[in-house]
């Protein structure tokens, strides 16, 4: 049986570029799993099957329906369990550290990057309501916050050091090998990726290389997506 997500989409239904969205692809394609993504907007949260958040990523498998990338995860792991997302307690523990981090320092970076793009990518009945939700919440019109993003991305740049020493050590931050800490991680860069041509990294940055190496796995899954649209 395959399984199905409800995956946000663009005013393209194959532009996809939710971060959680892409945590439960890549997850999925860990082990080995077939996915149906189902295309979703922000206006549609009466099409999402129960019970959900109002927000995607949301799985069906088969009778059950598991809402929010964690607990995804977690389902996942518990059913379908090799190969893990999380070889340990320890190492689940580790990615949870790994997600507060990705979303409460890098995420807000990447908005403030790159909020004006989304809102352009955006099916247009998705447009208002975004713009009405995000400027309300970040206290200033879409353009004003994206205005100083060339300086919002050196803070962004100095954010990632702490990643770039990891990865001098290791090739990926679950070892020798990725896993689901990697896969949040890397969901922020496909989600600039998909969000904006504004690039974060300098082509030079170590977690370009590593980011490179998750765009290729799983035969080019991650590469093949359509990135910002023209």
């Amino acid at each position: 049986m395959r399984l199905v997500m409800y995956d946000l989409a663009g005013a393209d239904d194959r532009h996809r570029f939710s971060p959680y969205c892409w945590r439960t692809r890549m997850a999925c394609a860990h082990k080995g799993l077939a996915l149906d993504a189902v295309s979703w907007r922000f206006t549609e949260k009466d099409q999402l099957p129960q019970p959900n958040t109002g927000t995607v990523p949301v799985l069906v498998d088969g009778d059950t329906v598991v809402a929010d990338s964690w607990n995804i995860a977690a389902y996942l792991d518990q059913h379908y369990p090799q190969p893990p997302l999380f070889d340990s307690p320890a190492a689940r523990s580790e990615a949870l550290l790994i997600k507060y981090w990705t979303e409460r320092t890098l995420h807000p970076f990447v908005t403030r990057m790159a909020v004006s793009d989304i809102w352009r990518a955006l099916h247009p009945k998705d447009q208002p309501y975004f713009r009405e939700s995000r400027e309300k919440r970040l206290g200033a019109t879409l353009e004003q916050v994206t205005a100083n993003r060339a300086q919002t991305r050196v803070k962004f740049r100095e954010a990632l050091e702490p990643l770039r020493a990891m990865l001098a050590e290791q090739p990926f931050i679950c070892g020798a090998s990725p896993a689901y800490a990697d896969y949040i991680v890397f969901s922020l860069f496909m989600w600039a990726r998909g969000a904006s041509r504004f690039e974060l990294l300098e082509p030079t940055d170590p977690v370009g290389a590593w980011r490179q190496k998750l765009l290729d796995l799983y035969d080019g899954l991650a590469d093949k997506a359509p990135p910002y649209p023209a």
